[in-house]
């Protein structure tokens, strides 16, 4: 869907009328941010999985680049769909197009019990509209990819949709709380990221007859077994590889050589999980590297005007995956493990 450099993001988005239009050179750069801030997000959410988003995993136009139809493709598009939609509605309540303001359509009417909608509530409606007319144009295609890439595209909008968080104003004498006025705003994106890091373990494989997509029949098949699936869920149509696994004409690297993390202080669970997922599962021993690090420290501000700062030195130990002979008689790592 998207490439790594903002510079090349544009280039994908050229095709159909829309896209051609003056509100393309509107949008076009919120839609960039929004794409890389899918990216960063891919790449945070499973910095310590073996699948780590690579760059090679992000060009994932169906007009060529990488063609796989697993798990990850299926994270990635919503993902950058997210991205693209949040950043759009974000700018829009900053106030950066002249055409969208706050949603304000509900309010008035009554939200729930004691609560009345009310407020600014950040526009979705907008942002999804324009995300949808930008992302999905990319996917021309009528076969089972294409179909899973648009599933995708929405459970990533659905995702910004279900992670906004209601806030409300109390109204009253004397501070009493008798009635609020309420409205919706987005929340963090790594509140986002991480609702789809949930859907993307919990991702539905769709089983389809091989060249289904040929004929009008073939079409409405795919058609009728994606509309029976929900669009808040991830679906992928092929089994991920072995990732621990070096393979060239994939281009993985496999988990041989990455760092994974022992000890240190709130670390999350799939950083705590990191050595035994990366090195241990994958057949690989746990190396302990010791280096040396110089950061600034002790800074003092001197009149006027500089900071001045000194060279602190700090040994650190670090901890990678590295191939270390197999005992007699040991377990080899067994290919097709889950990711």
């Amino acid at each position: 869907m998207f490439l790594s450099k903002p510079s090349v993001y544009i280039s994908f988005f050229t095709c159909g009328k829309f896209l051609l239009s003056s509100a393309y050179l509107i949008y076009s750069s919120s839609v960039a941010a929004g794409a890389q801030s899918g990216i960063e997000e891919c790449k945070y959410q499973f910095a310590w999985d073996r699948w780590n988003c690579p760059e090679r995993a992000l060009q994932l136009s169906s007009h060529g680049g990488l063609r796989s139809a697993n798990r990850e493709t299926a994270f990635v598009h919503a993902i950058s769909s997210a991205g693209v939609m949040y950043t759009l509605t974000r700018n829009c309540s900053l106030g950066d197009f002249d055409n969208c303001g706050c949603d304000d359509s509900r309010n008035g009417q009554l939200g729930g019990q004691g609560w009345l909608w009310g407020g600014c509530s950040d526009n979705v409606g907008f942002g999804e509209a324009i995300s949808k007319q930008f992302v999905d144009a990319l996917e021309t295609g009528q076969d089972a990819r294409a179909a899973m890439n648009l599933h995708n595209n929405e459970a990533g909008r659905k995702a910004v949709k279900g992670t906004m968080k209601r806030t409300c104003k109390c109204h009253g004498v004397s501070g009493s709380c008798t009635t609020q006025t309420c409205w919706l705003q987005l929340p963090e994106f790594r509140e986002v990221g991480a609702h789809l890091k949930e859907k993307y373990h919990a991702a539905l494989k769709v089983d389809l007859l091989q060249g289904a997509g040929n004929s009008a029949a073939g079409r409405g098949a795919i058609a009728d077994t994606f509309r029976s699936i929900s669009t808040r869920e991830l679906v992928h149509l092929e089994d991920s590889p072995d990732y621990c696994l070096e393979n060239k004409t994939l281009g993985l690297l496999g988990t041989e050589g990455r760092e994974c993390l022992r000890r240190g202080r709130a670390l999350g669970r799939w950083e705590r999980r990191s050595c035994r997922r990366l090195c241990g599962d994958c057949g690989l021993a746990v190396e302990e590297r010791r280096a040396e690090t110089v950061s600034s420290c002790n800074c003092k501000f001197h009149w006027c005007c500089a900071v001045r700062c000194e060279q602190c030195r700090r040994r650190v130990t670090k901890y990678f995956c590295s191939r270390a002979e197999r005992p007699r008689g040991g377990a080899a790592h067994k290919p097709g493990r889950k990711p």
